[in-house]
């Protein structure tokens, strides 16, 4: 019964005064005692033991403001990754609903399959993106998916090409990253050429590295391709959840843009 009770007790959060009265109380006590009980062992013991207590009270405060501060840390990167994550797509996904107006009266059977392309994409975008972590091969099938839906609401001639050579699919990478550079050879280049766009990728991994490399050509008199936000988006979230482990560098000419991004697990 009194181990239970005990127990309850220590099991209880302690007021926030009793730790600050319990340190000025004893401390009190040693001052006004030390004259008459200085050279008493067990007042000697108390002492030792007094400080051992207020030593180890320190460190565990300590110990609290730096894990307080790195949960701060944490939460905030979190935020600002659910924020950028959040900035992928709109792009995207109006221009195909403006293209399923059009074809909902004209193509019917082609409408219902680009209708369920896109919601395959937004559930991963909206579900599986928000994860930290997913399989490639999840990913791999999101830019197939994005390609396919290009093929469809295009009436112009593109020339894709998607090289994959993969050692291990289910090897973990941070969804929505080689999407914005897809995104971006879109939206800069085929969307403004009248004939002869095309867009090449490349995807080789290893269980320890992956290199994502992408080619696109594009009409210099439009805007350049290199001045768009979502380029910016992907470096900080590179920044935030790469450090150190990622390589990605840009090549701009007259009428090709390239990009390489590479990935160390």
């Amino acid at each position: 019964m009194r181990l239970r009770l005990l127990s309850s007790l220590l099991s209880k959060r302690l007021p926030t005064w009793f730790v600050p009265a319990f340190f000025f109380g004893g401390t009190l006590l040693l001052v006004i005692f030390n004259d008459a009980l200085g050279d008493d062992d067990s007042f000697i013991v108390f002492g030792l033991f007094f400080f051992l207590i207020m030593g180890l009270a320190f460190l565990r405060w300590i110990f609290q403001q730096i894990r307080l501060i790195l949960n701060l840390k944490k939460e905030k990167k979190q935020t600002e990754l659910l924020h950028l994550k959040s900035q992928v797509n709109p792009h995207f996904f109006f221009n195909t609903l403006n293209n399923l107006y059009g074809l909902v009266g004209q193509d019917t059977e082609k409408a219902q399959e680009l209708i369920l392309k896109l919601s395959e994409m937004m559930r991963y975008s909206i579900y599986e993106g928000q994860n930290d972590w997913v399989p490639l091969a999840e990913e791999i099938v999101y830019l197939n998916n994005y390609l396919e839906l290009h093929r469809m609401r295009y009436h112009k001639t593109i020339e894709l090409q998607f090289n994959i050579s993969v050692e291990d699919e289910q090897v973990k990478v941070m969804p929505l990253l080689f999407i914005i550079l897809l995104e971006n050879a879109f939206k800069h280049g085929v969307e403004n050429l009248r004939k002869d766009a095309y867009v090449h990728l490349k995807l080789h991994a290893t269980k320890k590295r992956i290199d994502f490399e992408i080619e696109n050509n594009f009409d210099p008199s439009e805007l350049q391709p290199s001045q768009g936000i979502g380029l910016e988006n992907l470096k900080r979230r590179l920044d935030l959840v790469y450090p150190n482990k990622h390589q990605f560098h840009t090549d701009l000419t007259d009428k090709i843009f390239r990009a390489k991004l590479s990935l160390q697990l």
